[in-house]
């Protein structure tokens, strides 16, 4: 109800933004999925690989916002490192018992492009036997056919035998010119058969051309500085949808800063394998999951994400050596350029980072 007793529509959710007290104390990181190669006019697929496989997004959830462990990141009277600790208190743990969600998951990728290849292969199988129910038809009129055409060598013996079995060489022809008006009629409704089935097969391979149809994958590791936005390091997987955990660990130690305290990640197989918890243990950060199916709670590398996609939609690259000098252009100039998201949005992710350490 809105003041003044009217309803009205529900007021919009204001998310709380937080970030690091200084740089190098808090990393947001996040791995993206590109194709292996990439046309300028072919929209980059939106996919996840949090499960170890990638999949389709999760739908957008609807009606009134629940409460969430992000919360704690409102009050203005706890420190950064306070709310942090608060958030881990309030999440759900790593392992252990789960409370159940209402979220519902689009079918994937894959399972959806199977279906359409099972379609394709039902129309083949189906225009198979078509034409073999052709064939025999074919073989049956050429039979009838064989039997009422008249030879010209055949006509003085012939003759008494076709006028005891078909009469009149009138009626013979009448029955020829029907049984060509027969076949006429039988090879315009398979011409209507073959347009159909043409037009059947062309919409399933533009169904599969507006699918993400991609064999070849290349895995992208996202690295943001929670403070000052800027972002660390790009590393590049050719392994794609198989990258491990160990090869994300490894990228991660040349780039994790000294002074670094909080590495937030979500819950995907490849941030919470042994090989990452113990990375954890031996730099002597904190690693902080993210609440289920809230990507806005690690906000800042989702946020990247998405500018990496829209950077790279209208580029072209055929392999991963041109993606990795593409993706080395777009780290400069993102850096060096204006953010909105800073407290100085006139400042680049650089200038900023300068102007805190210079404090």
């Amino acid at each position: 109800m809105e003041a003044g007793g009217k309803q009205g529509k529900k007021s919009p959710f204001a998310p709380v933004s937080r970030k690091a007290d200084w740089p190098g104390q808090a990393l947001n990181v996040d791995l993206l999925f590109v194709p292996a190669s990439h046309l300028a006019d072919v929209k980059l697929p939106a996919v996840s690989g949090s499960s170890g496989h990638l999949v389709v997004e999760r739908l957008k959830e609807s009606g009134q916002e629940p409460d969430y462990p992000g919360k704690v990141f409102a009050d203005p009277d706890l420190e950064y490192a306070e709310a942090v600790q608060a958030f881990i208190q309030a999440s759900q743990p790593l392992s252990g018992p789960r409370r159940t969600t209402g979220v519902v998951e689009n079918q994937s990728q894959r399972a959806e492009i199977q279906q359409l290849r099972r379609e394709e292969a039902e129309l083949c199988a189906e225009r198979h036997r078509l034409r073999q129910h052709r064939k025999l038809e074919d073989t049956a009129w050429k039979a009838t056919w064989q039997q009422y055409r008249e030879k010209p060598a055949d006509r003085a013996s012939a003759q008494p035998k076709l006028r005891a079995r078909w009469g009149s060489r009138k009626q013979q022809a009448e029955l020829r010119r029907g049984l060509r008006e027969q076949r006429q009629q039988q090879l315009a409704v398979r011409q209507q058969e073959d347009e159909q089935w043409r037009f059947a097969r062309q919409n399933l391979r533009e169904r599969l051309t507006l699918l993400p149809i991609v064999t070849a994958w290349i895995a992208v590791l996202v690295v943001t500085d929670n403070c000052t936005r800027q972002c660390l390091g790009l590393p590049l997987f050719v392994a794609g949808s198989h990258v491990t955990s160990e090869m994300v660990v490894a990228a991660l130690r040349v780039l994790l800063p000294a002074n670094l305290q909080f590495l937030i990640s979500d819950r995907g197989v490849h941030f919470t394998a042994q090989a990452f918890q113990q990375l954890a243990v031996e730099t002597n950060f904190i690693h902080v999951v993210i609440a289920r199916h809230r990507p806005q709670s690690n906000g800042i590398a989702e946020r990247f994400v998405r500018t990496i996609k829209e950077w790279l939609a209208d580029k072209v690259w055929s392999s991963d050596q041109e993606l990795l000098e593409l993706l080395r252009l777009l780290l400069l100039e993102y850096n060096d350029r204006p953010h909105q998201g800073l407290p100085s949005p006139g400042l680049s992710p650089n200038e900023f980072a300068k102007r805190l350490w210079l404090m």
